[in-house]
């Protein structure tokens, strides 16, 4: 494995901003880190990346343990926080040169060009950061992560506040820098989420609650099935919650519905006894596709 997170913890006084995560990453991977506001994310991110030590537990990237060996940990890692730090007085290029020069890295002149290319700043490259749009910026800011060749890079909410011209092209550009990488991201954007990672880590109150690849997180949750129910005439929401499958009701209106059942335990028959019971009629019975969206309400509001 790539990256080995084990045990980890961090406490602020008597608040544990994270609570014993562990999780493992490997080249290639896309990981989403999701979770409600405070669930740890960014607090995650920056133990990866050194920013903040953790209080327990370790960390090892690459073979290198984080609390022995940092500075080459930082070395591999390549970070985008969630305020994207620029200098804004800076021009793009003059900006990225600066931190080649921090990284001590050679042939910076045609380092600096393919990475302007590779993130779609040519046209830009003269002006000056404050001048460019969110989603330039965000390019300028993914550059300079991405300067030094990283094997880890990391980036926290990197699509937010992005139009949705900007969204498909940071989408794209993310997907492209995953070769030879772990790439692990956040965002509070699901359907982004959705598009293009591999496995998803979804938190809440500092602890893990998912760790899952995309493809296995939806099979398991075909076992509990959403049913949007319609009806011609108001539904008797007492009785429908007493039929045997039935395992929560999210009332949408007096005639319409979202039911949730076990597959194991389809409760579809006994819905159409009951419509004929209460002299009603079903208009519509239709099984919703389950998007990461429903599973993270699922998961973080059970």
């Amino acid at each position: 494995m790539s990256i080995n997170v084990k045990n980890i913890s961090k406490i602020y006084g008597a608040q544990k901003a994270i609570d014993n995560i562990s999780f493992n990453a490997e080249v290639g991977e896309i990981i989403g880190l999701i979770g409600p506001n405070g669930a740890g994310k960014t607090t995650t991110m920056k133990i990866l990346t050194g920013y903040i030590p953790q209080t327990a537990g370790t960390v090892e990237v690459f073979g290198h343990d984080l609390q022995d060996e940092e500075l080459q940990i930082k070395k591999l890692t390549g970070y985008l926080p969630e305020h994207n730090p620029l200098y804004g007085s800076m021009y793009v290029k003059e900006y990225l040169t600066f931190v080649c020069r921090v990284h001590k890295l050679s042939n910076i002149k045609d380092r600096i060009e393919r990475i302007i290319e590779r993130v779609g700043l040519t046209d830009e490259q003269h002006k000056k950061i404050s001048s460019l749009s969110k989603g330039y910026k965000q390019r300028v800011g993914i550059a300079q992560a991405i300067i030094h060749d990283p094997k880890v890079l990391i980036l926290d909410e990197p699509i937010s506040g992005l139009d949705p011209n900007q969204l498909i092209e940071i989408r794209s550009l993310i997907k492209s820098l995953s070769e030879g990488r772990i790439i692990i991201f956040s965002s509070h954007i699901l359907q982004e989420i959705e598009s293009i990672c591999d496995k998803v880590i979804i938190l809440d109150k500092g602890k893990i609650i998912k760790d899952d690849s995309l493809v296995d997180l939806n099979a398991a949750s075909q076992n509990i099935i959403n049913l949007k129910l319609t009806c011609v005439e108001a539904i008797n929401y007492k009785s429908l919650r007493e039929i045997t499958g039935v395992l929560k009701i999210e009332k949408s209106n007096a005639v319409q519905c979202i039911l949730r059942y076990d597959i194991n335990d389809d409760p579809r028959p006994a819905i159409f006894d009951w419509a004929v019971q209460q002299n009603n009629k079903i208009l519509e019975m239709t099984p919703l596709q389950e998007s990461l969206e429903t599973i993270f309400k699922s998961v973080t509001q059970s």
